[in-house]
């Protein structure tokens, strides 16, 4: 199975950002952008990969653990960006300190199964489109798609959800089939209780 693990904002964070996103379909270029659904809308703190499903009782008594160890705690989507030519994303505030610790502590959790225990790349956001890949003319393909990814990047720079408490851990199954990403929660764990 392809896992990984993540933060589920609540559907009134969600149709907030989705609310703020769909005027940005009809910017020049973004018809040729892949916009993500906002049923992917996540927080990845940890990508597993394959992971077999018979050390699926380890890596859940290992997250249980760290979910009871850290604390539920207030969050908001805010700003956008982009990764280079490649990814718009939405980013989030609020005690981003608490998810940070959180993702070091899935991280270090997980790293038998993923052979990696390395978080400090760790820049919590929402996948909400990805430019589409072209081959041939790289170069030019890029400054395209750095444009059409910069347009909506800068729209949403000062969007401001509601606050939201980030209050659950979830491993997460990602399915590729039919070229697109579905995913599915299969265990989740309420983080403790941050009074």
């Amino acid at each position: 199975m392809r896992l990984f693990v993540a933060v589920l904002p609540p559907a009134e964070a969600l149709q907030g950002l989705s609310d703020a996103v769909a005027p940005l379909h009809g910017l020049p270029g973004a018809d040729r952008l892949r916009w993500t659904a906002v049923e992917g809308w996540h927080l990845t703190l940890a990508f597993l990969g394959q992971v077999p499903a018979e050390r699926l009782p380890e890596l859940e008594t290992a997250l249980a653990a760290v979910a009871g160890a850290h604390p539920a705690h207030p969050l908001r989507i805010a700003g956008a960006g982009r990764f280079g030519d490649r990814v718009l994303w939405a980013g989030v505030e609020g005690r981003t300190r608490a998810l940070r610790r959180l993702a070091e502590a899935v991280a270090g959790a997980t790293a038998e199964f993923t052979g990696e225990a390395d978080a400090l790349a760790f820049h919590p956001h929402l996948t909400l489109a990805r430019a589409g890949s072209s081959s041939g003319h790289r170069r030019a393909a890029q400054r395209v798609a750095a444009a059409e990814l910069e347009g909506p990047a800068a729209a949403l720079a000062g969007y401001r959800g509601p606050e939201w408490e980030a209050a659950g851990l979830h491993l997460m199954r990602s399915d590729l089939a039919g070229g697109f990403a579905h995913y599915e929660s299969l265990r989740s764990w309420a983080l403790a209780d941050s009074g």
